[in-house]
C-alpha cells in the first residue's frame, strides 16, 4: 500500500497539491487528512470519502474495468487513512459486488468505514437486502446501513435497530438526495435521533443548512453528504473560469477543492462522499480534505460566486 508521502509525490496530479502539502511530504512529513467525530460514539472519520453510484456499476469480473477502480480505491486508502469511507447501494447496479471484490484484492475491508443501504418495503425484504449485501460486500458486519431515499423508513429503521443490537451492523441511518425530502428528514432526525444522515448538499443546493443540518447538529446526529458537485453541474459552470485569487487562503488548487472544502467548512458535515471512477479525480478530490478550511465569512464568499 502506497504511503501519504508516495500518494503525494508520484501521483500524475501532485501538481494540483498546495505547496505546503509537497513541502511537507518531501521532508518525510505525513500530513494528516482532517477528521471529524461520529456524534454517538466519538470515532473518528475521514472528511473525504467515496461513493459509488454510478461509477462502480461495471463487471466485478472485467479487469480491465476494475483496474482504475481499483487505483481510486487505492488513492482513498493511502490519503483517508484509517476508516476511509466508502458508501454504496443494491440499488447501485454491481457496485456492492464490485466494492467487495476490490476491498478483497487489496485486503483492505479493516481499514474501511463501509456503508450501504436498504431500499425495499417490508420486515423481509429488507433482511434479504441485508444478506445480500453481506455477500456482494463479502463481509459479516457493515459499519453502517441506512434506509434509502426514506422507503418504508418506519418498518426498515425498526430493523436496523435490531440488527444493531446483534452486531451485523454498527451505525443505522436514512438518507435522500433531494432538497423536498429534507422537511421530512428534519422531523425524523429530531424523532429518532438516527446515527446519520445523508443529504444532498452544494454551494449551489444549500437547503439543507436552513433546518436540517442545525438539528443534527443539536441531536449529535452525524452527516454524509452526497451530490457535492451537482451530478457535474458545478463544474459545467465554471469550465474555462480562473480560480479566484483567493483560492490560496483555504489552500486550494482546483474548483473540486473548492466546492468540497464549501461543504466540508460547514460544522454540521462530518464527510462528504463525491464518486468517481477516475483515479485523477479522485486525487483531486482528497486534497480537499487537507489544509486551511473555509469559516462561515469565506463560505458565504464561495457561494456568492453562484449567487
Amino acid at each position: 500500500m502506497p504511503t501519504r508521502r508516495r500518494f503525494l509525490l508520484n501521483a500524475p496530479l501532485a501538481a494540483l497539491a498546495p505547496a505546503w502539502l509537497l513541502h511537507a511530504a518531501q521532508a518525510g512529513q505525513t500530513p494528516a487528512m482532517h477528521r471529524r467525530p461520529i456524534p454517538s460514539s466519538g470515532e473518528t472519520l475521514p472528511v473525504v470519502g467515496l461513493g459509488t453510484a454510478d461509477t462502480f456499476d461495471v463487471s466485478p469480473r472485467n479487469g480491465g474495468e476494475l483496474a482504475p477502480l481499483q487505483e481510486v480505491v487505492q488513492r482513498l486508502l493511502a490519503s483517508a487513512g484509517k476508516s476511509a469511507v466508502i458508501d454504496t447501494a443494491p440499488s447501485y447496479g454491481q457496485a456492492e459486488a464490485v466494492t467487495g471484490e476490490l476491498l478483497a484484492r487489496l485486503k483492505a475491508r479493516d481499514g474501511v468505514f463501509l456503508a450501504t443501504k436498504i431500499g425495499t418495503r417490508g420486515r423481509d425484504g429488507g433482511m434479504q437486502q441485508v444478506r445480500d449485501s453481506e455477500s456482494a460486500l463479502r463481509t459479516r458486519k457493515l459499519d453502517l446501513i441506512q434506509v434509502h431515499n426514506l422507503i418504508d423508513t418506519a418498518t426498515q429503521l425498526a430493523l436496523l435497530r435490531e440488527l444493531k443490537q446483534q452486531g451485523v451492523t454498527r451505525y443505522v441511518g436514512i438518507t435522500h438526495y433531494t432538497e423536498s425530502s429534507q422537511d421530512e428528514l428534519t422531523a425524523l432526525v429530531e424523532r429518532e435521533k438516527p446515527d446519520f444522515v445523508q443529504i444532498n448538499l452544494s454551494v449551489a443546493a444549500r437547503g439543507a443548512e436552513k433546518r436540517l443540518l442545525p438539528a443534527c447538529q443539536a441531536r449529535g446526529v452525524a452527516v454524509l453528504i452526497n451530490r457535492p458537485f451537482q451530478d457535474g453541474a458545478l463544474f459545467r459552470q465554471v469550465r474555462g473560469r480562473p480560480l479566484p485569487e483567493w483560492a490560496g487562503e483555504i489552500d486550494c488548487t482546483s474548483w473540486a477543492q473548492i466546492f468540497l472544502k464549501f461543504i466540508i467548512g460547514h460544522p454540521a458535515v462530518t464527510a462528504v462522499i463525491p464518486a468517481t471512477s477516475k483515479p485523477a479525480n479522485m486525487q483531486d478530490n482528497l486534497l480537499a480534505g487537507y489544509g486551511r478550511l473555509p469559516d462561515a465569512a469565506m463560505r458565504e464568499r464561495i457561494a456568492a460566486l453562484f449567487a
